[in-house]
């Protein structure tokens, strides 16, 4: 009975709140009624349109106003002296101007009463806003063309006036008294200076207007003396696959004309050890405070996505102009992938209702309550998928205690993958992560077409979705360098690589990077063959460019290893640190390609399935793939492995070590996630694309942006259809050691003439390996490779066993030597 009485009372004390309350809200409704009906008004649809197209016919009936007033003002003058109503009014008044006297007096207030002719850009300003608003196009920046067109307005006014006074159209009235009061002040040769230089301050504060004239005249006398060389016909070559760019000849032909290169636009940074991340900015977030009746601060900060998101017209025109950045123009003709081959989801506005919040935090105080944990606030910021509560405990609170009561508040809000973060880093707060009851997907089509990837400046740009502050996220996987994927099952890992394969296709030209794809499912990367000519790179003689054969990938993995110290050699006689400094040294022609010197694209190697690797080639794909880890950043060479068994028998410690770029997706266990990211936490995301980005010590959650496999196709379908290479890119040759002859026959004309060093350096060392003789006489693996074919022949070392060293079958010196020295015998 007590117990009902007691409920009785906190129901009336609640009616008493809840009514106060309403009271309240009610009287701030009304207050702001008349505002709220306004703003409906001007966003309606219809009032939009009419705006729109309203201001494309006054910006042309002004335009032919202005042009018709500078033929017929000296005829009208005596008459547009009338007030307005008179002219308009008056039928026995009539105007010469061609759109007759609104016509006329419109003219007549901008040009003579106004601007003067420089008033000709307000109709500009009226017509691209017209177009904005009804076609949702922007033709130029609105921002920027209204600052230029104020400026232009204004100077030009009192230029005009300054040097034309007796000539008023052209200065307009503000013009000229505008002078009149400037002549009084500093007199008329002081007006000049004065607009000499406010021109300046305006170039260089929009402009960087630069005065290094010396460099101007120099570059143009350069230029002058190149054009003045002698010109001697060279034999054409044509393009092979290899041939990614034109090497710049010593002097240039005449039956090719030259087109001067030009240095690719994204900008020379120092490479650093961590990767750059890049944050989209947004406006300052809509924030929402309340206090309830438990005297706790609850504050909603929404962070409305207000990243400017470039057009399709716009992106279009950067693949329309991207040609001129072609170092050597041998796909000239090729056009990046317009953004309309990705799908539009339409409206994603966030679906997360204020009652949806309210429960959520109502839930989390009582739960932490029972426990006798007080808050001081709680703020909720929403997401795309997760909204993070951050909670402000109170003093002498300890973190492990809420840290603890992680499952207590996932069974208290029912919702899957609920996760703490105790502490915020770099906050004083304590997090906790609390999936929407209604996620919205991320289109890769915003992301591709959001500002901040179109005009990054990264060698190798990838865009992987959204934060949980709907931020988008992009990072340089050549400062990265190397990146290793895992996750379970069906949560998003494939669609993960095609964001990441798709990123690039958007942003790289076909001369600047190329793929070698890896899948040992053979059916994730097959819709990329049709690119072959344009992005992919194989082995010699190889069929498919897709790899799915487990030994070609040991071959080509072993490849890319040859392909690297070549790289590496190449950089050495260029006197370079990294790729980036080697390509801009090459382009500006300080390398000579008679020395074998050549424009370097970028190398991505992604491996869709490493478990299946390991498993059946184990050290063979493991220790190159270590190799290149640790010395292929500076070369050009990235790896992406991802696997469907974080296990530690797969991502080993030598794995972890050379990727620090990590991303896991949902796993089914904390160890799993251990084995990821070095802690807990991927155990608790909540699928589809969720996941989790590790640079060093710092968690970034991100909802992976969508692509779909008709998506993936339609791009594929596009670049394939253009012209591409007339061959495949190709890694250098490499024979495998299990292709030895040995047929116990040897060929004495064939014998290399570092057969006997050779020899002694096995014999010496007891070790029948090609990739010392590599180390010790400083070769190449392939003719290090026949060496060791011919030890066989001879009877010197043992054949190939797999993983295992050849045996030697001679066992010390004085044997090899007389062995030698017989031998030769014998061929003499």
């Amino acid at each position: 009975m007590a117990r009902n009485q007691f409920k009785t009372e906190v129901n009336k004390e609640t009616e008493t709140k809840k009514v106060s309350k309403e009271t309240e809200a009610d009287s701030k409704k009304n207050s702001f009624g008349f505002f709220n009906k306004v703003i409906q008004v001007f966003t309606n649809e219809k009032l939009v349109k009419i705006t729109g197209v309203s201001l494309l016919i006054f910006s042309l009936f002004t335009l032919l106003s202005l042009a018709s007033y500078l033929f017929t003002w000296k005829i009208d003058q005596d008459k547009l002296s009338e007030s307005w109503n008179n002219i308009l009014f008056n039928n026995e008044i009539l105007l010469e101007n061609w759109m007759g006297k609104f016509g006329g007096l419109l003219a007549h207030q901008f040009i003579y009463s106004g601007f003067g002719v420089s008033s000709f850009i307000f109709t500009l300003l009226f017509f691209i806003l017209g177009f904005r608003i009804l076609f949702k196009v922007e033709l130029l920046s609105l921002k920027k063309t209204f600052n230029y067109s104020i400026f232009s307005i204004v100077w030009l006014s009192i230029a005009l006036g300054f040097l034309f006074a007796k000539q008023p159209i052209l200065g307009g009235t503000f013009g000229y008294q505008t002078n009149l009061w400037l002549i009084s002040i500093v007199g008329k040769i002081g007006v000049g200076f004065i607009l000499l230089l406010s021109l300046l301050i305006y170039l260089i504060i929009n402009f960087n207007f630069n005065f290094a004239l010396t460099k101007t005249f120099s570059k143009l006398e350069k230029e002058l003396k190149d054009d003045d060389e002698i010109i001697e016909p060279q034999e054409e070559k044509p393009l092979t696959g290899q041939n990614k760019f034109k090497e710049p000849q010593t002097q240039p032909t005449e039956t090719v004309e030259e087109t001067p290169h030009t240095i690719i636009e994204d900008e020379i940074e120092d490479e650093t050890n961590e990767s750059e991340i890049v944050l989209s900015t947004n406006t300052p977030p809509v924030k929402t405070e309340t206090i309830d009746e438990k005297g706790v601060s609850f504050v909603v900060e929404e962070t409305e996505e207000t990243e400017e998101i470039l057009t399709e017209s716009e992106i279009n025109s950067k693949v329309a102009e991207f040609g001129e950045y072609d170092p050597t123009l041998d796909l000239s003709s090729y056009q990046l992938p317009p953004l309309d081959l990705l799908k539009d989801f339409g409206n994603t506005q966030r679906k997360v209702s204020q009652e949806e919040l309210e429960a959520n935090k109502n839930r989390i105080l009582d739960t932490l309550q029972n426990y006798n944990i007080k808050i001081a606030s709680i703020k909720a910021t929403i997401g795309p998928t997760v909204t993070l509560y951050e909670i402000v405990p109170e003093a002498g609170v300890r973190i492990s205690k809420i840290k603890n009561l992680e499952d207590d508040i996932a069974l208290s809000l029912a919702a899957l993958g609920i996760r703490i973060i105790a502490p915020m880093p770099g906050k004083g707060t304590i997090g906790i992560e609390v999936p929407n009851l209604s996620p919205e997907i991320v289109s890769m089509r915003t992301c591709i077409a959001s500002d901040r990837f179109q005009n990054s400046k990264m060698e190798l740009p990838i865009v992987m979705g959204k934060t949980i502050t709907n931020e988008t996220f992009v990072f340089d996987l050549a400062k990265m360098p190397h990146l290793l994927m895992a996750g379970a099952t069906g949560q998003g890992k494939s669609v993960g690589l095609n964001a990441v394969l798709t990123s690039l296709l958007y942003k790289k030209h076909p001369s600047q990077l190329k793929f070698v794809l890896v899948d040992p499912k053979k059916v994730e990367l097959t819709l990329y063959n049709k690119i072959e000519r344009h992005f992919l790179a194989k082995l010699p003689d190889t069929e498919d460019a897709i790899i799915t054969d487990n030994q070609k990938v040991i071959n080509t993995l072993n490849s890319l290893c040859i392909e690297m110290d070549e790289r590496y050699g190449l950089l050495k006689d260029a006197m370079v640190r990294n790729i980036v400094e080697y390509n801009t040294k090459f382009i500006e022609r300080k390398l000579n390609p008679n020395d074998g010197h050549k424009f370097l694209p970028y190398i991505v190697l992604v491996i869709d399935e490493f478990a299946d690797l390991i498993m059946t080639a184990g050290k063979e794909v493991e220790t190159p793939i270590a190799r290149l880890a640790q010395l292929a950043r500076a070369i050009g060479i990235h790896l992406i492995i991802a696997t469907q068994r974080p296990d530690a028998n797969i991502i080993t410690g030598i794995i972890k070590a050379n990727f620090p770029g990590r991303i896991a997706f949902r796993v089914t266990s904390g160890i799993n996630s251990r084995t990821i990211l070095d802690t807990s936490g991927a155990d608790q995301l909540i699928g589809k694309g969720d996941m989790l980005i590790s640079q060093g010590n710092d968690l970034i959650r991100v909802q992976c942006a969508f692509v779909d496999t008709p998506e993936v196709e339609r791009i594929c379908d596009f670049i394939g259809n253009q012209r591409g290479y007339p061959e495949v890119f190709t890694l250098p040759e490499f024979v495998g050691e299990s292709s030895s002859g040995g047929t116990g026959t040897f060929d004495d004309d064939e014998k290399d003439a570092l057969f006997d060093d050779a020899a002694r350096i096995i014999v010496s060392s007891q070790q029948g390996s090609a990739s010392l003789l590599q180390r010790k006489l400083k070769i190449g693996y392939n003719r290090a490779g026949r060496i060791v074919d011919q030890m066989e022949a001879a009877g010197i070392i043992g054949p190939f066993e797999g993983s295992k060293a050849r045996q030697v079958l001679i066992t010390d010196s004085a044997t090899l030597e007389q062995f030698l020295s017989d031998m030769n015998n014998s061929n003499n």
